[in-house]
């Protein structure tokens, strides 16, 4: 879920240890477009809290342009953007659904299961390997193989943004700097 295609693997392979050395986790990337004017997407965040500011972007998108340039893995022309996961962040990695528990998301299967492929419900938490979603109307949680998942995403409520809301106040208790906006001169 963290790449789509064989190339989006190929390109995490090669620039996760660059993240990684930067103190970022790729949490998803997306090679699209065509043969002209491609666009890599990466979403990225620290792993320590899960933030991601505007200099964070910067700077690990100076890292992998490094990478990126001297390796030369994408044919022709693409442009490189960098940015946080959001509020409303997409779940690509096991831990994500643990992190987010108690929350409301929205998933996509690969295959049918019970009928359909898109379920919507509260995370109930991670078991062996399977996704655990309190699903709307239904009595039992259900129990979701991560190798069944195509994608997953938070839903935008307000408990979510509450939660977003009180890890940025408790980051700016323990470091004033960070709540210094950058001025123009």
């Amino acid at each position: 879920m963290r790449g789509r295609t064989a190339e989006d693997l190929g390109l995490l392979e090669l620039l996760d240890p660059v993240a990684e050395a930067a103190g970022y986790a790729v949490v998803r990337l997306r090679l699209m477009g065509g043969e002209h004017a491609r666009r890599l997407q990466i979403m990225a965040e620290r792993p320590s809290d899960g933030d991601m500011n505007v200099e964070d972007c910067a700077r690990l998108s100076r890292a992998i342009s490094e990478i990126l340039d001297a390796a030369d893995p994408i044919a022709g022309d693409y442009t490189l953007e960098v940015s946080s996961p959001g509020v409303d962040r997409p779940l690509t990695r096991l831990a994500d659904f643990e992190t987010y528990q108690g929350h409301e998301a929205r998933l996509e299967l690969d295959r049918l299961a019970e009928g359909r492929k898109r379920f919507k419900g509260v995370l109930a938490g991670v078991d062996e390997g399977q996704v655990a979603v309190d699903l709307e109307g239904e009595a039992e949680t259900a129990l979701i193989p991560f190798s069944w998942i195509l994608e997953a995403k938070l839903v935008l409520s307000d408990r979510l943004m509450k939660r977003g809301a009180d890890l940025r106040a408790a980051r700016l208790q323990s470091d004033p700097q960070d709540s210094q906006q950058p001025t123009s001169e």
